[in-house]
């Protein structure tokens, strides 16, 4: 037996780890992978860097996995705190790359954004863990400050699409605490009624044209709408049973921009058809239901909270990224999980898994006698 040739602190480690998430998770970043090596044009230096990435990734799921809830629950002000700090040094000694200074230089360069995309969630469910629920109206107001602190900071980089993402992780929290329909109903119309607002006075420029660009692509196929059109070609060129592995002519031409990272969808379904593109966005929702099957089976409200929430975001980064190829979504440079090319997001996002997998309720775990 397995269980007799391991320690007993060996095996508490293993049964803390969610297998079945674990292995479904490591499926998805061997197709990624596979997608990567034939949008790269075979750079196996490229590979090797992703798999560092994947090995570190692994490595912070089974840490993270073994830290408990309330353990988590009490770094979480810290967590916040610091990434508001490191916010704000990018605003003063940020590292500036293709007109945006959204970096930090210590020894490496690393986005302190990437923090808040765990550190938010964190802290908003950790508020509502001490307030009766569903929430109070005051209640919800102090929750969407501590939202909405982060996303001005990360709106003045400029990233749009990283301030929207790490606001929705906020939100979904507020609504998993039972926020009422009618105070949803109300945020939804003060929405739409700030949109023109939010479009000519709060976006710059190349974002209103990436608006623009979703309604009508055509108007600038050599500019501004040339990602989303040929995006739409390679998607649809892979027929039903797709074009077959490293033979697609979008990607091995070069007519398909970003085809590493944000558009490596677009790969995907050139070369594995729309057959491939449902297996893929199955084993997604896969995921993301065992996601939600270990938030509802969290040891606490705080765990039950952080955990739904961690869920829907990562659903949230894959319709973002697919709707955006697509061409139904403006484009925001959000990499598809865990298949584009990228160490932060994967890290990030290992991390959040093992989070996952620590936040379910603990069982007894038997002790192996000496």
């Amino acid at each position: 037996m397995i269980s007799e040739l391991l320690p007993s602190s060996v095996l508490r480690a293993l049964q803390r780890v969610d297998l079945v998430l674990l292995a479904a998770v490591s499926l998805l970043m061997f197709m990624g992978m596979v997608t990567l090596y034939s949008a790269s044009d075979n750079n196996t230096p490229l590979l090797y860097r992703q798999g560092m990435h994947f090995l570190a990734g692994l490595v912070l799921l089974l840490l993270f996995s073994q830290i408990q809830s309330k353990t988590l629950k009490q770094f979480a002000v810290w967590a916040y705190g610091l990434g508001l700090f490191l916010l704000l040094l990018v605003l003063w000694v940020g590292v500036t790359k293709k007109g945006a200074t959204r970096w930090l230089s210590l020894g490496i360069h690393f986005q302190p954004s990437e923090i808040m995309k765990l550190a938010v969630p964190m802290m908003v469910a950790y508020y509502f863990a001490e307030k009766p629920l569903p929430p109070r109206f005051l209640d919800i107001i102090i929750a969407l400050v501590l939202v909405l602190v982060p996303m001005l900071l990360i709106l003045q980089q400029p990233d749009l699409g990283t301030s929207l993402l790490i606001a929705l992780s906020g939100f979904f929290v507020i609504y998993l605490a039972g926020i009422s329909w009618w105070l949803m109903g109300g945020a939804f119309a003060i929405m739409a009624i700030s949109a023109p607002l939010m479009f000519f006075y709060g976006m710059h420029e190349y974002q209103r044209q990436r608006v623009l660009t979703l309604f009508n692509p055509e108007q600038d196929l050599l500019g501004s709408g040339y990602h989303i059109y040929q995006s739409k070609i390679a998607i649809g060129s892979g027929g039903t049973y797709g074009k077959g592995w490293l033979l697609g002519d979008q990607s091995r031409l070069d007519f398909l921009p970003e085809r590493n990272t944000d558009f490596i969808f677009a790969v995907f379904g050139e070369e594995f058809g729309f057959l491939g593109n449902l297996f893929l966005l199955g084993l997604y929702a896969f995921i993301i239901w065992r996601g939600l099957w270990l938030a509802s089976k969290g040891a606490d409200t705080f765990a039950r909270l952080l955990g739904g929430s961690l869920s829907l975001t990562f659903f949230l980064y894959l319709l973002v990224n697919t709707g955006m190829v697509s061409g139904v979504l403006p484009v925001v440079g959000v990499p598809l999980p865990l298949v584009s090319y990228g160490g932060t997001s994967i890290l990030t996002l290992m991390t959040a898994f093992g989070m996952l997998m620590g936040l379910k309720k603990r069982k007894r775990v038997y002790q192996a006698e000496e």
